[in-house]
């Protein structure tokens, strides 16, 4: 029959991949909306310190301009700037008057400045114009009225754009590659944080290899605080498989060494041809049984924890046992009391054995009543019930053979012998315990059965 490989889990994608989009995406939104805000920023500062010396040279103007016998106005000194006297240089003023000839400055040449007579600028106006062809400019201007003179002057002063939109380039030039080599630092940085902070993880995968290939139970490499409950819980999870399949060698184990002995006997009889041979069988073979039972509901027991954590109502189940055992004892007086709320943390299948055992044994071998008492210890850690009967008890040097397997004190009654071995087992194996007193209301046996609550 061929081998059928194990299958693959399916993953939900890359872990590191996923950080790695993530950081990308941050990265290049962070980068973008801080490159905008400082672009916008120094463009906004280099153009207003441009506006600022158009503004100084505006104010020099006014400053100088007077008006003449003739109406005309005229600079009572000389503006100091060199460019104005150049021809086309790229910066140029003009004053203009309804009613008079354009005074524009030497730099316009045979050119003139557009101005829009038609409304007041008390305040300074900053604007941006494309009247010269190859050569946008930058105009600020504003209208006064000069001492001695009613005429309304627009006095103007135009630079053009190419200095202010070559540093804005340049800035920009500047920003663009700073920001790329950010970029690309930032997200090799993180490509970086990526690789070194699942390194740990990889530590985990190393450990779990070697745990697979040299034998090794345990993960045992320091790790960050962050991996260790993961860590943790491996190490539980692993010592958790190893005490079961402990267990399960210690039963099969059990199990070969109490079935030996019947084998031997039978085997020893047959090979005499023993006149008493079918005897013998039947003997050991109950013998055998009565083993096999044992360990299968150990084993039952052992899986169904292994299941998960189950949670059960203590009174549904005696309930429920009480309902049994009354059909096959009518006779017998059962009361029970205690908290009906109270829960464990144990499969319902095995609290009915064990509660099924315990009364059982209560009803076969008590003197007629039988009293069940649920979580007679409320503030407890574990959940105590109770199982008191009126007969004649078993004597305290008795009180731990009883456990063992096939013991019974009273051969005359039907019975295997296993009930609290079951018992006994069943409640360890879900971490609580069992043990036996005299009962001080009915006179008998007092069965103590400690289980876990549930959480």
């Amino acid at each position: 029959m061929a081998t059928v490989p194990p299958q693959t889990p399916s993953h939900t994608g890359s872990l590191s991949r996923r950080m790695m989009l993530i950081a990308a995406g941050w990265i290049t939104i962070l980068l973008l909306v801080g490159g905008i805000t400082l672009d916008r920023t120094l463009t906004s500062l280099i153009t207003r310190n441009f506006d600022e010396q158009l503004e100084y040279m505006l104010t020099a103007m006014i400053g100088a301009a007077e008006v003449g016998p003739d109406g005309e106005v005229f600079f009572n000194r000389p503006l100091g700037d060199q460019r104005f006297l150049e021809p086309n240089s790229g910066l140029y003023w003009q004053i203009s008057g309804k009613g008079h000839e354009d005074f524009p400055s030497r730099s316009l040449w045979d050119r003139s400045l557009a101005l829009d007579s038609n409304h007041a600028d008390a305040d300074v106006h900053i604007y941006d114009t494309d009247q010269f062809a190859g050569e946008p400019l930058r105009v600020i201007e504003r209208s006064i009225i000069l001492p001695g003179n009613k005429t309304r002057w627009w006095f103007a002063v135009a630079a053009s754009r190419a200095e202010l939109d070559s540093q804005i380039s340049r800035i920009r030039a500047i920003l663009a590659w700073s920001f790329a080599v950010l970029g690309i630092g930032l997200f090799m940085l993180a490509v970086l944080q990526n690789w070194y902070g699942l390194r740990p993880l990889r530590g985990v995968r190393r450990a779990i290899k070697r745990m697979r290939e040299a034998g090794e139970n345990r993960v045992t490499e320091p790790l960050p605080l962050e991996v260790q409950p993961l860590v943790e819980e491996l190490n539980a999870l692993l010592a958790h498989s190893q005490r079961q399949a402990e267990e399960a060698r210690t039963h099969a184990g059990n199990l070969a060494h109490a079935l030996k002995t019947p084998l031997t006997v039978v085997m020893n009889a047959a090979t005499a041809h023993a006149p008493d041979l079918p005897e013998t069988v039947i003997r050991e073979a109950a013998v055998m049984r009565r083993q096999v039972d044992h360990h299968l509901a150990r084993a039952r027991a052992v899986g169904r924890r292994a299941a998960g954590q189950a949670r059960i109502a203590v009174w549904e189940s005696a309930e429920a046992v009480y309902r049994a055992v009354s059909r096959l004892y009518p006779d017998i007086r059962f009361d029970m009391d205690g908290n009906h709320e109270a829960q464990v943390a144990i499969e319902r299948q095995d609290l009915d054995e064990i509660l099924g055992n315990l009364v059982e044994n209560a009803a076969k071998y008590g003197g007629g009543s039988v009293f069940v008492t649920v979580d007679a210890e409320p503030g407890a850690e574990r959940c105590v019930v109770i199982v008191e009967d009126d007969g004649a008890g078993i004597p305290e040097a008795e009180r731990m053979r009883i456990f063992d397997r096939g013991a019974r004190l009273d051969t005359g009654k039907p019975g295997t012998g296993l009930g609290l071995a079951i018992v006994r087992d069943v409640a360890e194996i879900y971490g609580g315990a069992v043990s036996l007193d005299e009962s001080e209301d009915l006179g008998g046996l007092l069965v103590r059965l400690e289980l876990p609550r549930a959480r």
